[in-house]
């Protein structure tokens, strides 16, 4: 039995990465808006990353949409005349209706294919750290795990999966309704960097405060060494907006505490840059049980 795995853009991955394993997995885009322009998350084919952040620097807003049920769909009955199980690890419902909408799309590809076999699986985790676990599932399928292991790994240890933002420009956060005009002003004024989780509900929520992004590097690092556990899986992404020099300041702090080798530097897509804006710096590893809010 054959099994293929399909995630949205939201995941983040390098597209390094996602070619690499087109064998094994497929890449469904989130539709953008921006400067006139409407395309779908191709993981900067389309649109490249450098000239995405220009836009956004410039003041350019960028808008997002669900994927929606005809688009899953169509991309379900493309694979299935080629695999026999699919399995959706899907953006958080907590944060978007794009999860339910490829549930919905369930009923319209049993039409043609009424014994399909179709796991959509909700990650209750967002960007990288629904990239951590997109590469465990796709080395799960590697080493000939089943569509039902696959399946089990992941249900049982999303809720393990760290997110740490460190957010730099809380403009893009104002626009999005995290915070308020005030507290955006009165943020920049003084150089508070909030740091954002993904809490157990699998929503984005505020976490606390600190002053600069020295000390919201540190914060990151500080995080990793309380809630690292590598036993359930080594693997560390780290995810910056168009900020490489503090991505790899982050790395070059990580690597007395992990093999280089397991350290992945990603950049972030269209789909999360459009609303946490240029120099989000962010870590996701496999913990103890992510904190809450």
């Amino acid at each position: 039995m054959s099994t293929f795995l399909i995630v949205d853009s939201c995941c983040d991955l390098p597209l390094s990465y996602i070619e690499a394993n087109h064998d094994v997995l497929e890449v469904i885009g989130m539709p953008v808006h921006i400067d006139g322009m409407d395309y779908f998350d191709d993981l900067g084919k389309t649109l490249s990353h450098d000239d995405l952040y220009e836009k956004l620097r410039q003041g350019m807003v960028a808008s997002t949409a669900q994927i929606n049920v005809f688009r899953f769909a169509e991309l379900f009955k493309e694979k299935l005349r080629t695999y026999d199980n699919l399995i959706y690890i899907g953006f958080s419902s907590g944060m978007s209706g794009t999860y339910n909408n490829a549930l919905q799309s369930i009923d319209i590809v049993k039409e043609e294919y009424p014994d399909a076999d179709i796991r959509v699986i909700d990650s209750k985790s967002a960007s990288i750290g629904q990239g951590l676990i997109v590469i465990r599932a796709v080395e799960l399928l590697r080493e000939n795990n089943d569509v039902d292991q696959i399946e089990q790994w992941v249900n049982a240890s999303k809720l393990d999966v760290n997110h740490w933002f460190a957010v730099d420009d809380l403009n893009f956060l104002k626009a999005g309704g995290r915070v308020s005009s005030a507290e955006a002003a009165v943020g920049t004024l003084l150089s508070v960097k909030p740091i954002l989780i993904v809490n157990h509900s699998g929503q984005l929520k505020p976490y606390g405060k600190v002053k600069g992004r020295k000390k919201s590097i540190k914060f990151l690092l500080d995080k990793f060494k309380e809630h690292y556990v590598h036993e359930s899986f080594d693997q560390v992404i780290i995810g910056h907006g168009n900020a490489i020099e503090d991505a790899q300041q982050l790395k070059d702090m990580l690597s007395p505490l992990v093999s280089e080798e397991k350290i992945m530097i990603t950049e972030l897509s269209a789909t999360i840059a459009s609303h946490v804006g240029p120099g989000m710096l962010a870590m996701s590893f496999m913990g103890n049980l992510r904190e809450d809010k």
